[in-house]
């Protein structure tokens, strides 16, 4: 089993020992396992060395490739992401197929997905497949044998507040500090079972947003907290007047090594009684989309949206982080002088009663023509690269002497049937087909070259060598539209691939 993210293949074109994890590997050490003939950690034959026996390095028959892929999360496969990670899955899906009895045994592929329309268009632009759908609808909605509708305990319930005329800042202040409020009165009354309703979740669009929101639940929501009780002297019911120490974020500024303690402390029950030194369960915690995908954690209950978030499929993600077990509470706060906000506002019932079917389809475009600019270079040499046992070395670059070798042949043909059948077009066949053979034409043109050793990456300053890839950087995109006159080498780019000018 492996598991991996898809911004991993980026790794592909530029590491020759990623062809392993397909089940190509030739050489096999009794202490590094599978290995690569130029493998700097392990040449296959080692002395003697204290309780360790002398080896010796042996040949393995090749293993089958993973014959089962399960993509998680799959809706968020979408926009530029998902157009690299459809380009990609060309060279991945090349890799992971094996011949039996002359017939070409394809990887079965599992997604998991939610809240997606055009799911059958986007199934086949990332995985060339078609699309089946499990469970099937049945013929009841309430009961469809894998789930059955359940009428007996409440769910979520959505509030929309508006305050025209106040300021976005006052009516966050006051809503944040009505939901503790009215938590720590539920806490008072009934005791743990209001736990779920101790912690309050803030989304925010953008870290901007948050940033300004972190410093006035600092100030204004735990001053407003501290004395809501009697404010202008009036006492009010349902409010009680409560101390919130733990103000937490989860965010891309927060390291990913102190997220899963961060989520630890979210599972971490209000106690009244606490003392230094014991966990402490958390007031406020403020987040971004980072929330919407992975964060389960039961025990939230109540959730406010700083304004509508930017799509439907993202706010239903995200309001899906409370009520895991028990009823959730979701209040939106929209900014009255916004119109998208406001139009949400007005149609407020309307909308949640019927909000999947506002979810926006997926856009991925493998094949497009900017896509091919930025990405067909990397995924063309990785399906080149990994496939073949000669090319995988780093000085395996210089092995593609001739436009017709077969091994280039083999993985532009790929590429060429993976773009008609996804884009059902022979158009974009053979635009891919051009584009194609000019790389090839460049790459044999540099394997070419004496007095040098062609690689795919330099390590350190080896002299004699000389790079086919090279990391991206600031500098500007050397491809200017689609003119294809005087390109030199190959280079990577992050998820893509591109060429230079040569000097």
């Amino acid at each position: 089993m492996m598991i991996a993210t898809v911004d991993k293949f980026a790794q592909m074109a530029s590491v020759g020992a990623v062809r392993m994890l397909f089940g190509r590997a030739e050489t096999e050490c009794d202490r590094h396992g599978l290995v690569l003939p130029d493998d700097d950690a392990c040449n296959g034959t080692h002395t003697k060395k204290g309780t360790l026996p002398a080896t010796h390095p042996k040949s393995v028959a090749r293993i089958r490739p993973p014959d089962l892929i399960i993509q998680d999360e799959f809706h968020l496969i979408s926009g530029p992401l998902g157009t690299m990670v459809g380009l990609y899955e060309t060279a991945v899906d090349e890799l992971c197929t094996w011949n039996l009895n002359d017939k070409s045994i394809h990887p079965k592929v599992i997604a998991s997905t939610a809240t997606v329309r055009k799911a059958d268009e986007q199934i086949k632009r990332v995985f060339c497949r078609s699309c089946a759908v499990f469970p099937p609808s049945g013929i009841d909605v309430a009961d469809n044998f894998f789930s059955r509708q359940d009428t007996t305990r409440s769910g979520r319930d959505y509030i929309g507040v508006s305050a025209p005329g106040s300021s976005r800042h006052e009516a966050l202040i006051r809503t944040y500090a009505a939901f503790l409020a009215a938590g720590q009165n539920l806490f008072q009354s009934f005791g743990k079972l209001a736990d779920p309703y101790m912690t309050v979740v803030g989304y925010f669009n953008s870290l901007r947003e948050l940033g300004g929101m972190r410093r006035i639940a600092d100030d204004s929501v735990s001053s407003l907290c501290r004395n809501i009780g009697s404010f202008n002297r009036v006492k009010r019911p349902g409010m009680a007047r409560r101390n919130i120490p733990m103000i937490d974020e989860l965010t891309s500024r927060v390291s990913s090594r102190e997220i899963p303690a961060k989520l630890d402390q979210l599972e971490t029950e209000f106690d009244p009684a606490w003392k230094k030194g014991d966990p402490r369960a958390t007031d406020i915690v403020l987040a971004t989309n980072m929330l919407s995908v992975g964060v389960d954690v039961n025990r939230l209950g109540l959730m406010i949206d700083n304004g509508q978030p930017k799509n439907t499929a993202e706010y239903i993600q995200a309001t899906s982080r409370v009520e895991r077990s028990y009823p959730g509470v979701v209040c939106t706060v929209f900014a009255w002088a916004r119109p998208r906000d406001f139009s949400h506002y007005e149609m407020f019932e309307h909308y949640h009663a019927t909000f999947y079917k506002h979810v926006e389809a997926q856009s991925v475009t493998p094949f497009a023509k900017r896509a091919l600019d930025r990405g067909l270079t990397g995924a063309f040499v990785s399906a080149t690269r990994l496939a073949d046992a000669a090319c995988a070395p780093n000085a395996g670059a210089g092995e593609i002497k001739s436009t017709t070798d077969p091994r280039v042949v083999s993985a532009k043909e790929a590429f060429v049937q993976r773009a008609e059948g996804v884009m059902d077009s022979v158009d974009v066949g053979k635009w891919v087909k051009d584009e194609l053979e000019q790389r090839i034409d460049n790459w044999v043109k540099e394997a070419g070259v004496g007095g040098r050793t062609l690689v795919y990456k330099k390590k350190g300053n080896s002299g004699g060598q000389f790079n086919l890839l090279k990391d991206a950087g600031k500098q500007a995109w050397d491809r200017q539209n689609t003119k294809i006159t005087g390109w030199g080498r190959f280079v990577q780019a992050s998820c893509s691939g591109r060429m230079a000018p040569e000097p």
